[in-house]
């Protein structure tokens, strides 16, 4: 396998790309890709510029894992999570990005108020309740926030979506920061037009194969 196309390098490219982007400030967010009965995700507390191959961990949707010097993410049950009950999902993305955080921040979801919020898989972009980062609790509401979804904001916390690829993940992950953005600017003239559920519908429905061609597999 040639080295761009090993899921550890496609990885850290994808994290240090975050960073440079600012959808993943400081050391905040994590990235993960599905591999063989588990995952690759990024670990703990290293902030993706300085982010290297060997540091990537691999766990079993268990948590198990045999890396001895790096944890991985705080919120792999997240990632687990979505893995398990989304057999679609061949990529997770978690990120404090801007403005999706500041909405979340205020238990806002992204309402239809322009068509392309159907790249989320549906008529909006709803707000997950809030539980302590890391935890089970946290990763139950965010699978029950997505069971129609790709894409979500966590409350008072962040972003998360999946893809059915990295490459997917992470450009379904600029298209919600950005919905986020227009959204907040489009609050300051104040509530904006929503469009209906049955328009949304069509929308969705013409999203099903939206971007997919020529799409490389995580692995």
């Amino acid at each position: 396998m040639r080295r761009e196309h090993r899921p550890r390098t496609r990885l850290v490219h994808a994290a240090r790309g975050l960073a440079e982007s600012g959808l993943s400030p400081g050391r905040s967010g994590n990235l993960s890709v599905r591999h063989r009965n588990g995952m690759l995700i990024t670990p703990s507390a290293i902030a993706y510029p300085d982010l290297r191959e060997e540091e990537v961990v691999f766990l079993d949707f268990d948590g198990r894992h045999r890396a001895k010097k790096q944890k991985p993410s705080s919120e792999w049950r997240l990632h687990a999570s979505l893995y398990r009950h989304h057999s679609a999902a061949e990529s997770v993305l978690h990120c404090h990005s801007l403005y999706a955080t500041t909405l979340a921040c205020h238990g806002l979801a992204i309402p239809a108020f322009h068509y392309m919020v159907a790249v989320g898989g549906g008529k909006d972009i709803p707000c997950c309740e809030y539980a302590t980062f890391g935890g089970a609790e946290l990763a139950r509401l965010a699978d029950e926030t997505l069971a129609d979804r790709r894409a979500c904001l966590l409350k008072n916390h962040g972003m998360l979506v999946y893809g059915e690829s990295l490459d997917s993940a992470v450009e379904l992950a600029h298209e919600v920061e950005y919905l986020a953005q227009l959204y907040w600017n489009a609050l300051q003239l104040g509530e904006p037009a929503v469009l209906g559920d049955e328009e949304m519908a069509e929308v969705v429905a013409k999203f099903k194969n939206y971007g997919t061609r020529g799409r490389v597999p995580a692995q």
